[in-house]
């Protein structure tokens, strides 16, 4: 801001002097014009040599002297190589008379007379458009600075996201590694025990969220997996951890949708995407999964019945930190859109939301 208030009072500054110095000029050229008309009007014993030095001293200021017919009868400072010069001279004149850059000149007590058309100095046009460049450079700035500003801040917020996730995942392997040892002795000690196969479940589901987290900040290597297995996975991960009041439906094509991806990473991007979808459902609704395939890419939507989001909101759910729920960091959206557009080249973004009626998000992954 500092820098547009700095240009525009440049340029309000230049243009009070470029008016100055046309006001200059034109004082300039009614010497000029006198001087013709004193020559003109000078009898044969008159000392015209500071009418002449007058005339001759102006080497800036383009001028053509036409007479009432337009009939150029004198010119100075332009170029007219290449041009025919009589035409030119006139356009020349008529487009001066226009601008109303020109000066009478009476001859006598006649009505004839002569008009003296100038057009400004080529250092004047100059410093004329100096002040527009020197805005477009000082907006150029302002642009690249606001650029690298906003890149500078997201590199930082890459950074703490990243710093993030590796000190968690660090931070849960010990006591990760600690409980699969205990289930071991727990499955050794009291092998028909029905909970303890549970536990390791649970153990492993922490073990491959210590492993995601870890992967963040990386480049995992994408490998051709199915689509539809991974949106199964999630699906079935969801419907142990929802209540029966959630009900999850499936929309798959008959074969199997191949895309490159890291399998892990992307279940997180679905399952982030229904854990939100009950939370704004209030626990009670359905979820619709829909797979299929357009323009050599695969297509998700996720669809749910819950409260919506409002218009204004919807620009803001992939910020970090953004969230409207009580309880919450609003992380999870951040890290889904990063995986989808960072690691597999793809969008993410709200496709429809109307309040009261539910929310789609809609996920694109390239082949």
């Amino acid at each position: 801001m500092v820098a547009v208030v700095i240009a525009v009072a440049s340029l309000l500054i230049s243009h009070l002097l470029v008016k100055d110095l046309l006001t200059e000029e034109r004082g300039k050229m009614q010497v000029w014009a006198d001087a013709m008309h004193a020559i003109n009007e000078a009898g044969p014993d008159d000392d015209m040599s500071l009418a002449f030095s007058v005339i001759s001293s102006n080497s800036t200021i383009p001028v053509v002297v036409v007479g009432r017919n337009n009939d150029v009868l004198d010119y100075s400072n332009i170029d007219v190589e290449g041009q025919d010069t009589l035409v030119f001279l006139q356009h020349f004149a008529q487009r001066m008379q226009r601008a109303d850059n020109c000066i009478r000149i009476n001859i006598g007590d006649s009505s004839d007379y002569e008009l003296v058309c100038y057009d400004e100095s080529v250092m004047l046009k100059r410093l004329s458009a100096w002040p527009y460049v020197q805005l477009g450079i000082v907006l150029i700035f302002v642009v690249v600075a606001i650029f690298a500003l906003l890149s500078s801040k997201r590199a930082e917020q890459n950074k703490v996201w990243v710093g993030l996730s590796k000190e968690t995942a660090h931070q849960l392997g010990t006591p990760i590694s600690s409980l699969m040892a205990w289930t071991e002795m727990l499955k050794e000690t009291y092998p028909d025990d029905e909970m303890i196969p549970e536990m390791s479940q649970d153990v492993k589901r922490l073990e491959r969220i210590a492993e995601r987290f870890s992967k963040i900040g990386s480049l995992p290597e994408p490998v051709e997996a199915s689509m539809n297995e991974v949106l199964e996975h999630v699906i079935t991960y969801m419907d142990r951890r929802t209540s029966n009041k959630v009900k999850i439906l499936r929309r798959f094509p008959d074969h199997d949708v191949i895309v490159r991806m890291n399998a892990s990473l992307f279940e997180w991007v679905i399952e982030n995407l229904c854990k939100n979808a009950v939370d704004a459902m209030e626990g009670s609704g359905t979820i619709t999964l829909t797979l299929f395939e357009e323009e050599r890419q695969a297509i998700i939507e996720v669809q749910d019945t819950g409260k919506g989001i409002r218009r204004k909101d919807i620009k803001n759910v992939f910020t970090p930190g953004f969230t409207t729920k009580k309880r919450g960091w609003g992380l999870g959206l951040s890290l889904a859109r990063r995986i989808v557009e960072e690691y597999h080249k793809g969008r993410i973004f709200v496709k429809q939301s109307e309040l009261g009626a539910g929310t789609t998000f809609r996920v694109e992954v390239p082949f």
